[in-house]
C-alpha cells in the first residue's frame, strides 16, 4: 500500500514538474512585435524572450516572410530570429508558433505593417529651421491622471527637484502653439521612454523599456499623436534617443541574454568622460577601454554594441520609432562614448531607408580640433568617418557663455566668437553646427550672464544669425535661472502655468512680466524674421576682427545680405568706421534693422552699449 501511494506521489511530482515546465516555456516579449514592408533592408531580427524559450522551434506560415535564420545564445529564455521579408510581403498579423515536437507550446504575434506614404523621402531638420527643447516633465502637466502609475517604482513629488513632477506629452502637445509663435519650427524632447527607476528618473536617461513610452508622460499612440499635431503646424519633432547605456532596472539586466550584452567589469567602473582619448592616436588602451566601456553611473549600465545582436537590436529600434510616430529627426546622447564603428553603422542604416533624415550627436568636446573627428567625412588619420553631419557646437557655447561677460582682448570677449567660427576650415560642414548658449546640462543664460537682458539679447542675435542652426532651452525666454554645475534640479524647473493651479500662467502674455515679454518679443521677432531668411540659411560668411569691442560679421548669398553689428561694450555707445567693411558695403547703399523696422545710411551707425543691430543691406 505505501509503495504504490509512494509511486503515485512520484508520479504526480513529475506530471507536475512537465506541466509547470510546459507553462513557463512562454513569450513573455518578443521584440520588435511590429515591422514594415517596403524597407530596402529585408530582413528584421525579433528578440523573443521566455523561460526556456529556447527549447522550443519556431514556426509560421505566410506568404513573402521566412525564418532566414534562428540564433540561439548562452542564456535558454532568449531567441534570436531573422526574418527574411520578401518584395512581395503584404501587411498582415503572422502567428509565430514555438513547438516541441508536433506540439505547440507558446505562440506570438507579429504584424507586418504598410509604410507611410513617401516616408522614406521625409525631409529632416535644416540649417531653416530653430529647435526648442523640452523637458517633458518640468514643462506642462497636460494630464495629471497619469502623474502616478500603479506599481511603477518612483512617485510623483513635485516639491523635489530631482523627482517626477507630472509634465506629460499632452502638456507639450497643448501648448504647441506657444512654441510656434515664437518662430520655432522643431522641438527636441529629452527622452520620454520608460524609465522605471526607484529616483530621479524624471530626466528619461535611464532607459527601462527601449518600445514602450514611459506612461508617466503618456503612451506610444499619444507620442505619434503629438507628432502628427506639431506636423500640422510645421514643427519637426526630434527623438532624444540613448545607443550608450539603458536604466539598471531595465527588464534584461535581470536575465542578460549574453554576459558582453552589457560592458562588465568585476566592480562597478566609471567611465572617465574623456573623450579625446578615442580621436588620440596615441592613447593607452586602458584609458580608451574606460572611456568608451566604464558606466556613466551607477543607475546606467554601458550597452556593449561591440556585441552584434545588441546592435542590431539598437538599430532596429530606432528607425522603428521613426516609421512608428513619423520623426523627422533624432538628437543622439553621448555620441563619442558607444562603439563608434557601430554608430557609424547606426547612421548608414538610418540614412538608407531615410536618405534627407537628421541626425544631431551630442559630442561634448569644447576644441574644435577634436571635434571635428566626430563629423562625417573629416579626414581623419585612421580612416574613421563617423556619417554624423550634424553636430552640437560645444565649444560656440562655451564661448557664448564667457564673451558678454569679459572686455576686450586677444583671446576674451568677442574675439572668442570671431575665434571659434575662424576654426571652421578644419569642419566638412560647418552650416551643419547646432548653435547654443545652454541647455539641459550646461545652466542657463540668466545666470551665467547675471540676469543682463541686454547680454541674452545679444546672445539671441548671434545665435539666429550666425553659420548653423539655433537651438534654445525652454524657459529661458522667461528669464529662468539656473546654475547646471551645482545643481541640475535648479536648471530644470516647472514651466510656470503648465500645472493646474498654478498663480502665473506664463504661456500668456498677460502672465509674464515686463522684462519676460521684452526678452520672449526679441527672440520672436528674430526666429520669425529667421524662418524665411535663405541669406541665414544658405548664405556665406564674411567677418571683421573686432575692435573696441564692435564685432562685425555679414551672411550674404548672391544679392542679398544682412549685416550684424555687435557693441560689447557695458556703458559706451560706439560709432562704427564703416569704410572697413568697404569690400562688401559698396554693392549696398541702405539697410533696415531686422528689429526695430530703423533704416540706415549705412554711412555712419552708432551701435548701443551692449546691444546687437541686424541690419538687411539694400
Amino acid at each position: 500500500m505505501y509503495k504504490i501511494s509512494f509511486l503515485r506521489l512520484t508520479l504526480i511530482m513529475a506530471t507536475t514538474m512537465f506541466c509547470a515546465h510546459i507553462k513557463a516555456q512562454k513569450v513573455e516579449r518578443i521584440e520588435p512585435s511590429s515591422w514594415w514592408v517596403g524597407f530596402k533592408h529585408t530582413t528584421v531580427q525579433l528578440l523573443v524572450y521566455g523561460e526556456n524559450i529556447a527549447s522550443l522551434k519556431p514556426s509560421f506560415s505566410y506568404p513573402g516572410l521566412s525564418l532566414e535564420k534562428v540564433i540561439m545564445v548562452e542564456n535558454p529564455n532568449y531567441l534570436f530570429l531573422d526574418l527574411k521579408i520578401s518584395k512581395d510581403a503584404k501587411p498582415g498579423k503572422i502567428e509565430i508558433a514555438f513547438m516541441q515536437g508536433k506540439k505547440t507550446r507558446s505562440t506570438a504575434i507579429f504584424e507586418l505593417l504598410e509604410r507611410e506614404d513617401n516616408s522614406a523621402a521625409r525631409e529632416g531638420f535644416n540649417q531653416s529651421d530653430a529647435i526648442y527643447l523640452i523637458m517633458p516633465d518640468r514643462f506642462a502637466n497636460g494630464n495629471p491622471d497619469n502623474d502616478m502609475i500603479e506599481g511603477m517604482l518612483e512617485a510623483p513629488d513635485r516639491a523635489e527637484p530631482y523627482g517626477r513632477h507630472g509634465g506629460d506629452l499632452e502638456g507639450i502637445k497643448q501648448n504647441l502653439d506657444y512654441i510656434s509663435d515664437m518662430g520655432f519650427t522643431s522641438i527636441w524632447i529629452n527622452p520620454v521612454l520608460e524609465n522605471d527607476q526607484p529616483e530621479s528618473s524624471y530626466h528619461g536617461y535611464a532607459i527601462t523599456d527601449f518600445f514602450n513610452i514611459d506612461p508617466r508622460f503618456g503612451t506610444n499612440e499619444s507620442y505619434k499623436e503629438l507628432v502628427d499635431a506639431c506636423r500640422q503646424r510645421g514643427i519637426k519633432v526630434i527623438m532624444d534617443m540613448v545607443f550608450n547605456h539603458c536604466g539598471s532596472m531595465h527588464w534584461w539586466m535581470r536575465d542578460l541574454p549574453m554576459a558582453d550584452w552589457i560592458n562588465q567589469y568585476p566592480e562597478f567602473t566609471r567611465s572617465n568622460y574623456r573623450l579625446s582619448t578615442v580621436s588620440d592616436p596615441y592613447s593607452s588602451k586602458s584609458d580608451f577601454d574606460l572611456t568608451t566601456r566604464g558606466w556613466f553611473d551607477t543607475s546606467m549600465p554601458d550597452l556593449n554594441l561591440q556585441n552584434e545582436l545588441m546592435r542590431n537590436y539598437m538599430i532596429q529600434n530606432s528607425i522603428w520609432w521613426i516609421e512608428y510616430s513619423g520623426l523627422q529627426g533624432i538628437r543622439m546622447d553621448t555620441y563619442p562614448y558607444p562603439d563608434k564603428n557601430a554608430m557609424a553603422e547606426w547612421i548608414t542604416r538610418v540614412k538608407t531607408e531615410y536618405p534627407d533624415f537628421s541626425i544631431v550627436g551630442e559630442s561634448w568636446i569644447s576644441q574644435p580640433s577634436k571635434l571635428v573627428y566626430w563629423q562625417k567625412d573629416f579626414p581623419n588619420k585612421d580612416g574613421y568617418n563617423s556619417q554624423m553631419r550634424y553636430l552640437m557646437d560645444f565649444p560656440m557655447a562655451e564661448a557664448l557663455g564667457r564673451a558678454f561677460n569679459e572686455g576686450e582682448g586677444w583671446d576674451s570677449g568677442l574675439q572668442r566668437l570671431y575665434d571659434i567660427l575662424a576654426d571652421d576650415h578644419l569642419y566638412r560642414y560647418p552650416k551643419h553646427l547646432v548653435l547654443f548658449a545652454e541647455n539641459h546640462d550646461l545652466g542657463r543664460m540668466a545666470h551665467f550672464y547675471g540676469g543682463d537682458i541686454n547680454k541674452m539679447k545679444m546672445a539671441i542675435a548671434f545665435i539666429s544669425t550666425a553659420r548653423g542652426l539655433p537651438q534654445w532651452y525652454y524657459g529661458s525666454e522667461l528669464l529662468m535661472e539656473g546654475d547646471g554645475g551645482l545643481s541640475h534640479g535648479a536648471i530644470r524647473q516647472d514651466f510656470p502655468g503648465g500645472w493646474p493651479g498654478d498663480q502665473i500662467n506664463a504661456f500668456k502674455r498677460e502672465g509674464r512680466t515686463d522684462a519676460q515679454n521684452d526678452l520672449s518679443d526679441y527672440l520672436t521677432k528674430l526666429l520669425n524674421y529667421r524662418k524665411t531668411s535663405r541669406v541665414i540659411h544658405q548664405g556665406e560668411t564674411l567677418h571683421f576682427i573686432p575692435q573696441n569691442e564692435v564685432y562685425v560679421y555679414f551672411r550674404y548669398l548672391e544679392d542679398k545680405a544682412l549685416m550684424v553689428m555687435m557693441n560689447n561694450n557695458a556703458e559706451m555707445d560706439r560709432a562704427v568706421n564703416m569704410s572697413r567693411f568697404s569690400e562688401i558695403l559698396d554693392s549696398y547703399s541702405a539697410g533696415t534693422e531686422v528689429v526695430s523696422g530703423r533704416k540706415y545710411d549705412l554711412k555712419n551707425i552708432t551701435v548701443p552699449a551692449k546691444s546687437a543691430l541686424i541690419i538687411e543691406l539694400e
